[in-house]
């Protein structure tokens, strides 16, 4: 069972690389939702303006195992990629797989962010700090790359037909999100003035092509939904994706506002402070909207006979944004409601969390999700 159905036969002889890797065959860009979900459980621990015995160590425990995860994926992934070339260029020539290349980039920023919020502790803030320099540089860059590859492939070569948007479409346009997120952490260990400003607006900047793109896409989504009807079962928990914009977005001014006092002139620094506020709060209860159909859809598919796929790790990442992001609203408004809204998506984050890593874990074991496809791919949809 994976998040789509693999293209391409395989050509290679039989005592090749591949055929001494055949596992490796069907580890898709998609399972770089494994590490982020897990990292976002450890940063939004991080992050919840509520003290919780024991949440720290258990924080500090998840880190590591998502930067153990991100090792592995990244190993699995060079391994796929030298044994299984066919399949590989396939998949980015593929308009439901290629959007699953932005994972990559949000994998590497949300270990890197981790690593000076919770990994700090374990590795001084010296080693933490130049493990979350070359993730965020390599991340942010491979971001940017992405968001635009990716738009380039869809007009050029996928062509997708009309009325088969899917929230997967979010995926290479939030990552530079992300990196405007999680960009406020580096900003106080630049040098003061040119650089720390320089880090502000370009973080402003990813926030803007990122949140204007999401503008673009969101309504392309939401007709096919009205005008084709509820997602494949097991591709609603994609459903939860909408969210990771939303959520991003709200945790970027709330964390940009913090650094600004001591990066730019005092008007600006003020007004976006206000910015944080004004642009957060609206954009929270639109999240909370989505929640709401989300889940109602994602009940309406379970009823219907969805079982696991690696789909279900969109339930991690996109709720942890928001928990973030309801965290920094608490912080600039001082309100008790939004740091409950905060501990209740947390709580929602790891039992999504908890399930959707027991069920990859049960899938590994039995082999079933590394083995090949049962049957043909739809034209726009990837199931199990």
């Amino acid at each position: 069972m994976t998040i789509f159905p693999q293209t391409g036969a395989r050509t290679s002889a039989p005592y090749s690389a591949a055929a001494r890797l055949p596992s490796l065959r069907y580890i898709g860009p998609n399972w770089y939702a494994t590490v982020m979900g897990t990292a976002i459980v450890a940063g939004a621990g991080a992050a919840l303006p509520v003290h919780v015995p024991g949440l720290h160590a258990a924080c500090t425990v998840v880190w590591a195992l998502a930067a153990l995860l991100l090792a592995a994926v990244l190993a699995a992934r060079a391994g796929h990629w030298s044994a299984h070339r066919d399949q590989a260029r396939a998949h980015l020539l593929d308009p439901a797989v290629a959007p699953f290349y932005g994972c990559l980039s949000m994998a590497l920023l949300a270990v890197g962010g981790s690593t000076m919020t919770v990994g700090r502790d374990v590795l001084g803030h010296r080693a933490a700090l130049a493990v979350d320099v070359v993730l965020y540089g390599a991340g942010t860059a491979i971001g940017l790359a992405v968001a635009v590859a990716i738009p380039y492939l869809m007009v050029v070569r996928h062509r997708p037909a009309p009325g088969t948007a899917s929230p997967v479409w979010l995926l290479p346009v939030v990552a530079p999100m992300v990196s405007a997120a999680l960009g406020p952490l580096l900003v106080p260990e630049l040098p003061a003035g040119q650089w720390q400003e320089a880090m502000l607006l370009a973080c402003y900047a990813m926030f803007g092509l990122s949140l204007l793109a999401t503008l673009m896409m969101l309504p392309l989504i939401f007709a096919r939904l009205v005008h084709q009807g509820p997602l494949p079962l097991a591709l609603t928990p994609t459903l939860f994706l909408v969210l990771g914009p939303l959520g991003q977005s709200t945790t970027a001014v709330g964390q940009l506002a913090d650094v600004a006092p001591g990066a730019i002139g005092a008007p600006y620094a003020s007004a976006l402070g206000a910015f944080a506020v004004l642009y957060g709060v609206p954009v929270m209860g639109f999240a909370l909207l989505w929640l709401a159909l989300a889940v109602s859809m994602v009940v309406r598919a379970v009823r219907g006979g969805m079982t696991f796929s690696m789909t279900w790790w969109g339930f991690t990442f996109p709720v942890g944004t928001c928990v973030t992001g309801a965290a920094g609203l608490a912080r600039h408004t001082g309100l008790t409601a939004f740091t409950w809204l905060a501990v209740a998506l947390y709580v929602l984050l790891v039992s999504a969390w908890a399930v959707a890593g027991l069920r990859t874990l049960r899938g590994l074991f039995s082999g079933a999700l590394l083995a090949a496809p049962q049957a043909p791919r739809p034209v726009t949809a990837r199931t199990t």
